[in-house]
């Protein structure tokens, strides 16, 4: 079974940076695009970014120059940098990928990660 597994969130100053980093594991035949989610408290589940097996990228215009997505597909990790950070940032953030496993179902299929706290202090 595929997992996607978030790391490094935490608290940090608004100004401050902080990268996030998503794991991609299990019996995994490719990954197609990948993507930060993030959710606030008592608000939806929103789109940060998304980066296409081919490195092309889109972000939300909340982020857009601000924070950074990237992948290594030789380690199966996506990455989020993010700078100039600001309070209206803290959430949950998941990652978010369209994996085919090997096996007898090789169809792509939508998988999530757990999430990872980021809080951002004024």
């Amino acid at each position: 079974q595929v997992q996607l597994v978030e790391s490094g969130g935490g608290l940090v100053q608004a100004g401050g940076s902080l990268t996030l980093s998503c794991a991609a594991s299990g019996s995994i035949f490719s990954i197609g695009v990948m993507a930060w989610y993030r959710q606030a408290p008592g608000k939806q589940r929103e789109l940060v970014a998304l980066v296409t097996n081919g490195a092309t990228t889109n972000y939300a215009d909340s982020v857009k120059g601000r924070f950074t997505i990237s992948r290594d597909n030789a380690k199966k990790t996506m990455y989020l940098q993010m700078s100039s950070l600001k309070p209206e940032d803290t959430a949950v953030y998941y990652c978010n990928a369209v994996i085919r496993v090997t096996g007898y179902d090789t169809s792509p299929k939508n998988y999530w990660g757990q999430g990872t706290q980021v809080t951002v202090s004024s």
